[in-house]
């Protein structure tokens, strides 16, 4: 089995979904959490100076997507042939494009036009893919894609709280279906573990 270890700092945010992943699948990774104090030292060590980084036997990776895909290979939830494998990618990147646009308006310098873009953020952008999404996690008995475990639920359920986090809000307060999909990910007896010794933070 590789040797995993996991660079990021201590939150939650872009690196729960790969803890996550390597959780659900029991894979072992070291959880190395940068302080700031020592991140201005090790940045010239990552590959593009940025984390999360997945290190696999000594090799460094980036790019977060990327870095799960992998790891749901490794855990067989990245679907069982071609067409399974880009159903769950395009559900995986719709996430993604949600998490970016909700992150563009959390983290808008100017607060006037920060409180303009909020209005359509809550108004259109989040309802319209939570309705979507929803509809789908229904359509699909409790999952996102292919109606079954995939890591799409996976990556759903690790960015969750770092997008309550941005919005200031329970996004799936009015969402059963995909409440569903998450605390089906969250019941599972890997992550339970995980989240039973992993570090208290706020996002």
């Amino acid at each position: 089995m590789p040797d995993y270890k996991v660079y990021y700092f201590n939150v939650k945010a872009l690196g729960e979904p790969l803890r996550f992943l390597l959780s659900y699948g029991n894979l072992p990774f070291d959880d190395v959490r940068i302080t700031r104090e020592e991140w201005p030292a090790l940045k010239p060590t990552m590959p593009m100076g940025q984390m999360p980084v997945l290190e696999v036997d000594g090799k460094r990776v980036h790019q977060s997507l990327a870095m799960c895909r992998y790891v749901a290979k490794q855990i067989n939830l990245a679907g069982d042939n071609p067409l399974e494998a880009l159903q769950i990618d395009a559900i995986v990147d719709t996430i993604n494009d949600f998490r970016l646009k909700i992150a563009i308006v959390a983290y808008e310098p100017d607060d006037i036009v920060k409180e303009k873009k909020l209005i359509t953020l809550n108004s259109e952008v989040i309802p319209f893919y939570l309705t979507k999404l929803n509809v789908i996690a229904k359509e699909n008995n409790g999952h996102l894609v292919l109606g079954k475990p995939t890591w799409a639920d996976v990556y759903f359920a690790g960015i969750l709280d770092y997008l309550n986090y941005l919005t200031k809000t329970n996004l799936l307060e009015n969402f059963p279906n995909l409440q569903e999909v998450v605390n089906k990910v969250l019941d599972h007896e890997n992550v339970k573990a995980y989240i039973a010794k992993r570090p208290i933070t706020e996002v």
